[in-house]
């Protein structure tokens, strides 16, 4: 786990947007900066098994397990920060 999951709460939506950016620009070979945070991934070439990974890659970041469907139900870097940040503010 890392340092990330022990600060909890303390994570804030914009680091969360960033640590996102960062690992779709990753999956789909961009620098992170051409990631619009307001535009779907799936745009950018992320598909279902980029976005399964993800998934795996938030829980070990953040330590919250998240449903495959993630991607789907929140499609952009700034949905899924969104809903990301009120999960680990509620835990």
């Amino acid at each position: 786990m890392s340092m990330s999951a022990d600060a909890g709460i303390a994570v804030g939506v914009e680091g969360l947007r960033d640590w996102l950016r960062a690992r779709v620009a990753s999956y789909v070979a961009r620098a992170p900066e051409e990631i619009d945070p307001l535009v779907p991934i799936a745009q950018y070439g992320m598909d279902s098994v980029y976005s399964l990974a993800l998934c795996g890659d938030i829980e070990a970041e953040y330590g919250l397990a998240v449903e495959p469907t993630l991607a789907w139900e929140h499609p952009t870097v700034a949905a899924m920060a969104d809903h990301l940040r009120g999960r680990l503010s509620a835990g």
